[in-house]
């Protein structure tokens, strides 16, 4: 659905500290290096320096992973602090906690969260349903009272890497895609093992385009036809590596979802006007069929659908200020997702992929911290900067 409430949940996790467990290695993760993996992860996407504390999140049958991540921690001379997770857990703190804590006050969070210079996150939920019957104006509630932590994270400039980004195996996302879990699990480690150097230069290019053009319009022969204007914005990546630079750059410069490939800028306020339309798309398993907006002066003014789409507008109508904003651009540029099978994926990180979303964009540099989100992916699209092509019928042009 978002990034939004990809950003430190903590209280649907429970901490271990100095804990040693014996969990079941995944069929997903057999093949993958993991102390290869917890180096990049620890090194060179998270930069962790000496005496800094790092959160380790991921679920417990990636246990293995997160173990290696801890050792590299300290091997840095970092301080991590081990928690898990998993879809049980997550569902009981809905079903089994009483509805009056939905609102409880976060202060301890909040100072827990400040002792944080960095994070690292493995996604380990396996159903996208999990919460689907749970009323969307508890979620909603609850993530609104979350905003004090997410706001801490900000202020201070936690480095995050989220390892997954809508893309980690599962028997469910494979099936979505006519994939079998190993050939999902080989597209995904292949994409995290992209060639960096390469992706930084593609990922430099693009913001470039951004960063020196003014109008940026947006068509498809299914209705598509919306311009926004991108003048004196900034544009941020999400390249695989937070560098010294990115630091000094604030939060959305210090933050890295992997696979990396993407490239997003935050338009001018106010100027988002016409139509979008996305042929596919999905929320919490359910798929959403002919998802039509409708701007008018940067506003949401017009939302509809073929079908699937009660449960978006439970969360939209339970939603309060800022969630009819048009909010990011964001352009993927990982070239694993650009042919054969990976064409198939709708993903951030697709090449040629352009996603737009309404509602919160703190994550990608803007000030929208309405607690709502949601994304739209747009496969096969024409996007011109200043009336020359950037991507054109879903083909990154360079």
């Amino acid at each position: 659905m978002n990034r939004t409430k990809g950003i430190l949940a903590l209280g649907a996790l429970v901490l271990l500290l100095g804990a040693v467990f014996v969990a079941s290695q995944s069929t997903t993760q057999k093949k993958a290096d993991f102390e290869a993996i917890a180096q990049k992860l620890v090194n060179q996407c998270a930069a962790i320096r000496e005496g800094e504390m790092v959160y380790v999140s991921g679920g417990t049958k990636d246990f293995k992973l997160l173990e290696d991540i801890a050792v590299n921690v300290r091997k840095a001379g970092g301080y991590p602090v081990i928690s898990f997770g998993s879809d049980e857990l997550t569902r009981r703190l809905w079903t089994d906690v009483p509805t009056k804590y939905d609102l409880q006050n976060r202060s301890p969070w909040v100072k827990f969260a400040g002792l944080f210079a960095a994070a690292i996150y493995v996604s380990y939920s396996e159903d996208e349903a999990l919460l689907a019957d749970i009323p969307a104006e508890r979620l909603e509630a609850s993530a609104k009272a979350d905003g004090v932590v997410n706001e801490v994270l900000r202020k201070n400039n936690v480095r995050q890497v989220f390892l997954g980004n809508a893309l980690y195996p599962t028997d469910q996302l494979a099936r979505r895609y006519g994939l079998t879990k190993n050939e999902l699990a080989q597209l995904f480690w292949d994409c995290v093992n992209v060639d960096y150097s390469a992706l930084q230069k593609t990922c430099e290019s693009v913001k470039s385009r951004f960063v020196s053009g003014k109008e940026v319009r947006i068509t498809n022969p299914n209705g598509t036809d919306l311009k926004v204007r991108i003048e004196g914005r900034p544009a941020f990546v999400s390249d695989g590596v937070i560098t010294e630079e990115d630091m000094k750059k604030g939060f959305a410069a210090s933050q890295i979802y992997l696979p990396a490939g993407e490239v997003y800028v935050i338009p001018v306020a106010s100027t988002a006007e016409g139509k979008v339309v996305c042929d596919r798309g999905f929320l919490e398993g359910q798929e959403i069929t002919g998802l039509t907006w409708e701007f008018k002066a940067g506003k949401l003014v017009s939302m509809s659908a073929k079908s699937g789409y009660d449960r978006l507008k439970a969360y939209y109508d339970a939603a309060g200020a800022g969630k009819d904003d048009f909010s990011f651009i964001d352009i993927g540029v990982n070239p694993k997702l650009a042919e054969g099978a990976g064409s198939r994926i709708l993903n951030y990180v697709r090449s040629g992929m352009i996603t737009i979303g309404i509602g919160n964009n703190t994550w990608a540099g803007g000030d929208n911290s309405s607690p709502f989100e949601y994304d739209m992916h747009l496969p096969d699209c024409t996007l011109l900067v200043d009336g020359k092509p950037l991507v054109e019928n879903g083909k990154l042009i360079l």
